[in-house]
């Protein structure tokens, strides 16, 4: 399992996790579309953003490793502003190749990406 160094582990102040520590013995944690309601609470919104604005940072509008990236973190946002690389996709790889979305982001998350296609500070 590549592990993505730099990337941030948490949202600082919370225990909204990002990446994982090792690979699971049991199984790799399968990366699912995960239905986001309006009434989802504004912590869980910041989260989102938050991981967002990490990937963007990090990885840009390249193609990305889902590596040590958390699944449940990743599948609020798969489908949608993440999107699967490769066809057939293995959700259940830690190889698996990831890309963003860039219009997607704007149009969910617009102060995660500014207008010139940097991160927002």
């Amino acid at each position: 399992m590549l592990k993505h160094r730099g990337f941030p582990g948490r949202l600082p102040g919370t225990d909204f996790q990002f990446t994982i520590r090792r690979a699971n013995p049991k199984g790799v944690t399968a990366i699912t579309r995960r239905e986001r309601f309006r009434d989802r609470k504004p912590a869980d919104r910041r989260a989102d953003a938050a991981f967002l604005g990490a990937l963007w940072d990090h990885f840009g509008d390249q193609p990305f490793e889902r590596g040590n990236l958390d699944a449940g973190r990743l599948s609020w946002l798969f489908g949608r502003e993440v999107l699967p690389v490769e066809d057939p996709f293995d959700s259940q790889s830690y190889e698996a190749l990831l890309i963003l979305d860039v219009a997607a982001i704007k149009a969910a998350f617009p102060d995660v990406i500014d207008g010139d296609g940097g991160a927002q500070p």
